[in-house]
């Protein structure tokens, strides 16, 4: 509880320093407390509408409320403030509090998105992709992703590298494709480094080598990649790209298969068969500790096919 207190008044410390530098408070008139905050806010400071849709939405310093957090949000969105209208798109978006409200969500990000906000330039191209909101459009949908991939956002970068895989929107460009699922990988994306994997195994883009496809692969398998558990369980059954190892093969087989890939569940099934009762065992509590791992790191299930969103 301490600790969680002690967070709280870091975060709110730290936004308001944030804020306070913004042109639109001066040092005289920058707020030092949440009551300030509120009174700037009801004044109709469009920062102060902000941090206070932000303390709503997140519980800081105040009770979580949703509704109040989308109204202080809506305020300072109405008044050009783009992270509010970033912010407030994805409440649309989400659903939080109400439900999910594509057409919403589009209006208030694309004003964001060309404010120039980073996350409401990726969820402006997602929602093209997906027909959300607007029609479907992959040629807007890799121009919006592109911008937000080039600000560096990783699940932006994943997503355009897997457009270029594709040919959806952008000609396809293996090695644009593993340009930008690179990017991503190496910030940790777990998608980006399944995709990654592919690319390694199947050689498109770069030479085949099973031993890069083994390692990210791995990567995104322990980050709780169904897919990606699936096909780690393949490499060591067959020892592909590392040694030929049974016991690891069933582990990565039962995770995938517990996240519901159908593929892991059929190879454990199979390779149960030549197992002897301490091999199974260990499988066993191997699959319940890196589930309990995958678990605690608060990343969880991320049931993709192979190449995937």
């Amino acid at each position: 509880m301490v600790i969680r207190f002690g967070f709280i008044l870091y975060a709110i410390v730290l936004l308001l320093t944030i804020l306070a530098s913004a042109p639109g408070w001066s040092a005289e008139r920058s707020p030092k407390n949440l009551e300030e905050v509120e009174s700037f806010a009801k004044e109709g400071d469009a920062e102060a509408q902000f941090l206070l849709g932000w303390l709503y939405y997140g519980g800081q310093g105040v009770p979580q409320d949703l509704d109040e957090a989308g109204e202080w949000y809506k305020r300072a969105a109405e008044q050009a403030y783009a992270f509010a209208q970033n912010n407030l798109s994805l409440m649309y978006y989400l659903g939080d509090g109400r439900q999910p409200d594509f057409l919403e969500a589009q209006k208030w990000c694309r004003l964001a998105a060309e404010q120039g906000v980073a996350e409401a330039r990726f969820l402006l191209g997602w929602m093209y992709s997906r027909g959300e909101g607007l029609a479907q459009d992959y040629e807007q949908a890799a121009k919006w992703l592109g911008l937000a991939a080039n600000q560096g956002v990783a699940v932006a970068q994943s997503k355009l590298g897997l457009m270029y895989i594709k040919g959806e929107g952008v000609p396809q460009e293996y090695g644009e494709a593993f340009r930008w699922l690179k990017l991503a990988a190496d910030q940790g994306e777990a998608t980006a480094q399944h995709n990654l994997g592919l690319m390694y195994m199947k050689g498109q883009g770069v030479s085949q080598e099973p031993e890069l496809a083994f390692k990210w692969l791995r990567r995104a398998a322990k980050q709780g990649v169904a897919e990606a558990q699936y096909r780690l369980g393949m490499m060591y059954e067959y020892g592909r790209g590392t040694s030929q190892d049974p016991v690891a093969a069933g582990i990565w087989y039962s995770l995938g298969a517990s996240n519901g890939n159908a593929a892991a569940q059929e190879r454990y099934d199979i390779i149960g068969r030549n197992l002897t009762p301490s091999q199974k065992a260990a499988v066993q509590n191997s699959a319940i500790e890196l589930t309990e791992s995958i678990g605690e790191s608060g990343i969880g299930n991320r049931n993709v096919a192979a190449g995937g969103e």
